[in-house]
């Protein structure tokens, strides 16, 4: 557990880690031709690019999306959640959710979909599985107990909820996508902002007169570096994070809709095994095992017996 739990910080460290090496890459570059240091700190230049790009995204996007992004740039410093153990998790919870509507009449479904936080069938995954999943779930068999749909029906209506989900999710990195190609041109309003100042000091001597094009220089390349060392690569990064999630929904969606088409319990977690990255996948056997102790134990428990 120990090995798993550093293996995890290790790679949710990575991202900090490839920033640090790319300024780290350039500066030292900058240093070993003999650059000065100090001609490299700006305030004013990062004030007028920062600055403009904040407030662009700001003026394009509604604040609940910005804090989205914001919120989403933090997801990339921390480890994977759609791990293998997560997606044996989600498969084991599916089984028994399966199981008990088979065995079980509307009206004990019914009540168990209403309040699934006060459900047995439910909240004993509480903690491997989040909220967010259950009322998918639940949103999905809420609707098989109010009126018959057919297995292509139900397939469409849950890859339409699935497209809506995965729009919402690609705001952040478009967000920071667009945000990226908009720093090289703010990186070039702050150089034309020194260069008209150079120009004001045209009566200096040569050499003040060329450190202030050089600091009106710097505008750009702070702009280049961080629109392709740290926003883009962090957009494409989210990205990849939004895709994981998506496959995980798509993982759900399979087993669901393999079920509505009437399928046996085993078949349609299969199913959703199947559209699990192989990666990731959990072994059919460990997950054959997991959800028939499952099965036993949602059987022993007298408060679901009794609340079905």
């Amino acid at each position: 557990m120990l090995c798993t739990n550093s293996a995890d910080l290790s790679n949710s460290m990575i991202p900090l880690a490839g920033i640090l090496i790319v300024f780290a890459a350039v500066i030292g570059g900058f240093v070993m031709e003999s650059g000065p240091m100090a001609e490299l700190a700006q305030p004013a230049e990062i004030l007028i690019i920062i600055g403009a790009a904040l407030g662009s995204v700001m003026v394009a996007n509604p604040p609940a999306q910005v804090a989205k992004t914001a919120h989403a740039i933090l997801a990339v410093f921390r480890r994977s959640t759609y791990t293998s153990e997560r997606y044996l998790s989600t498969l084991v919870m599916l089984s028994s959710v399966f199981h008990f509507v088979r065995r079980h009449d509307a009206r004990a479904l019914e009540n168990a979909v209403e309040d699934p936080s006060a459900s047995p069938l439910f909240s004993r995954h509480e903690t491997e599985i989040s909220p967010e999943v259950v009322e998918f779930v639940c949103d999905t068999l809420r609707l098989t107990s109010l009126a018959t749909i057919s297995g292509f029906s139900m397939d469409e209506m849950l890859e339409n909820d699935l497209e809506t989900r995965r729009a919402a999710a690609a705001v952040p990195s478009e967000i920071l996508a667009r945000l990226a190609d908009s720093l090289p041109g703010f990186g070039i309003v702050a150089a034309v902002l020194g260069v008209i100042l150079s120009m004001g000091a045209m009566h200096d001597a040569p050499q003040l007169l060329g450190m202030k094009i050089a600091s009106a220089l710097i505008g750009t390349f702070t702009g280049i570096l961080l629109a392709y060392g740290v926003v883009s690569p962090l957009s494409d990064r989210l990205a990849k994070i939004e895709h994981a999630e998506s496959e995980y929904f798509d993982s759900i969606r399979a087993a669901l809709s393999s079920f509505s088409r009437g399928m046996p319990v085993a078949i349609a977690v299969e199913c959703a095994r199947r559209a699990i990255p192989e990666d990731i996948r959990p072994d059919f056997n460990l997950a054959e095992q997991r959800c028939r102790e499952a099965d036993h134990a949602m059987h022993a428990q007298p408060a679901l017996s009794a609340r079905a």
